[in-house]
């Protein structure tokens, strides 16, 4: 079957009795078996086509890390549905214009908290779009009543429904999911990824990873999951090979390393920050409180994507928990995984690895399709090209043509590659400063600040400056006691870089700005 909900559907049939899911709770941890999990998906599915979705229709997600975001998604899935994951932090305005441009027909919405109130601000959208017809809201308590007025809930309205349906058998260029990007230019569009694009790239763990359905992983999941990065490594990744996703709705360093320990997570996966908050909550435990050797003992796989990790993060977390960081790349237009460091090889920190089976990767003009005339130090937009890559973003053919192009995706990252044919990221074309006529990349001085005893973590943005055009600023986070200041920093930095690269700006802040999925909102330090 092309169908991607193939993934739960094999484990469940081959595995029935094995834990697919685990969530802790106050009142006790839920797990759920594949068989469970796969019974509540098809009841999802069996509510959709009594209230009239056909294949094809577009159902919308507002869930954060919980059991009930993998049953609908894969409830929508077996419909023959789309799925359109929709980050859980957005208002209600947002989340209208998400549910009208992807055409929505249903919307499930989980209630939310008084700290993040989803189901108010969904029901909110859903009320100003004229398109999307049900609205069910997902509460903590499948048989409660409804939290939001004029809200039916999903737990009772699948209650009648039958555990048993019969998939929607789908064509693999079928759409399966809508991923809508972030939005830093213009409007946030709709990636369209079709089944055999999520499929093939959730199949690749086992190149990628030495995925083994004979000895499966238990997945961390603190990356949202209705990320491209969290849906297809961790979800659908632990469910090709019949492992066990352990979910954390909201990443906290010191919670997910009680949680590494107590499941015995042997796979973990993460954006940059992550693994900079995990060595800083180790940092900071009592000493005796954290057994280290427990947790390097079970940690098979660690994984990061997301942005560039830096290089002393890769160092110590090596160093910590005697594993070494795996990194990897892609965007939610190329399903995502795009390049990984190979397994098995050692590896070149820094790198982002090689080109996945089945994918190319070239450098190109920023200006033109055409390719750079290579040497291992030149610099080129990163293109993509293989069976990873969207069918294009929904209902926007201009915007597919700017960045399709003969099957070559163009990425808007800046790479090099070496002899060997690993790449590297430089940095994001619009994050690029030019100082006085000269290119400054922010990430190459991030690198440089954090190997400053008293920097943990930097960011770096190009500011307005009347005669340069732009100056380089950078934003610093200090090692707990660290008592360094915000000029011996920028002299510190005329040591160590080239003039016109060190920062002439050093602002020191106690935190820095995230996305939800825990990159770094530069444009908001600008």
């Amino acid at each position: 079957m092309s169908n991607l909900a193939a993934l739960l559907e094999d484990s469940a049939t081959r595995y029935p009795d094995r834990v697919a899911i685990v969530f802790p709770g106050q009142a006790g941890d839920t797990r759920l078996t594949y068989a469970q999990v796969n019974g509540a998906a098809n009841q999802v599915a069996n509510l959709l086509v009594s209230r009239g979705i056909q294949p094809g229709d577009k159902v919308a997600l507002s869930c954060p890390n919980l059991p009930y975001f993998t049953i609908v998604y894969f409830g929508i899935l077996k419909a023959g549905a789309t799925v359109v994951p929709l980050n859980v932090l957005l208002k209600g305005r947002e989340v209208a214009y998400h549910l009208a441009d992807s055409d929505a027909k249903a919307y499930f919405c989980f209630q939310g908290t008084a700290e993040l109130p989803i189901g108010a601000e969904g029901k909110a959208g859903f009320d100003q779009t004229d398109t999307c017809e049900h609205f069910f809201v997902i509460t903590a308590d499948p048989a409660a009543e409804s939290p939001i007025e004029g809200a039916e809930t999903m737990g009772r309205a699948m209650a009648q429904q039958p555990p048993t349906f019969d998939t929607v058998d789908t064509d693999d260029d079928d759409t399966a999911v809508i991923l809508y990007t972030s939005g830093t230019t213009g409007q946030p569009k709709g990636a369209e990824l079709r089944h055999r694009n999520m499929r093939d790239n959730a199949l690749a763990g086992d190149v990628l990873f030495g995925a083994d359905a004979e000895k499966p992983d238990t997945y961390l999941c603190v990356l949202p999951l209705f990320h491209s990065f969290g849906q297809t490594v961790i979800q659908n990744g632990a469910f090709a090979f019949g492992g066990t996703v352990v979910m954390l709705p909201r990443f906290e360093a010191g919670p997910a390393l009680a949680l590494m320990g107590k499941e015995e997570v042997t796979f973990f996966a993460g954006v940059p920050t992550m693994y900079w908050g995990l060595l800083g909550a180790l940092a900071e435990a009592d000493e005796g409180s954290v057994d280290v050797d427990r947790l390097a003992r079970n940690l098979r796989v660690a994984a990061a994507g997301g942005s560039a990790l830096p290089v002393e993060v890769h160092k110590d977390f090596e160093k910590k928990f005697g594993v070494t960081i795996l990194e990897g790349y892609g965007l939610s237009e190329t399903s995502p995984v795009a390049s990984f460091s190979p397994n098995g090889q050692p590896v070149r920190v820094g790198s982002i690895g090689v080109p996945i089976p089945g994918v190319e990767i070239k450098l190109i003009r920023p200006e033109s399709w055409d390719e750079i005339d290579w040497t291992p130090d030149a610099v080129g937009e990163i293109a993509i090209k293989g069976h990873n890559i969207m069918k294009g973003y929904y209902g926007r053919p201009d915007a597919t043509d700017q960045a399709i192009q003969d099957g070559w995706f163009r990425s808007g990252d800046l790479g090099r590659r070496d002899e060997d044919g690993w790449y590297y990221i430089v940095d994001r074309s619009k994050d690029m400063i030019i100082r006085g006529g000269y290119n400054v990349y922010p990430r190459e001085v991030e690198e440089v600040l954090m190997t400053h005893p008293d920097v943990s973590l930097a960011a770096v943005v190009g500011v307005p400056h009347e005669s340069h055009g732009e100056e380089v600023k950078a934003f610093v986070i200090l090692n707990p006691g660290a008592t360094t200041t915000a000029e011996e920093l920028v002299a510190w930095g005329k040591e160590e870089m080239a003039a016109y690269k060190y920062p002439r700006e050093v602002a020191i802040v106690a935190s820095l700005p995230m996305t939800a999925t825990g990159k770094i909102l530069k444009r908001e330090l600008v």
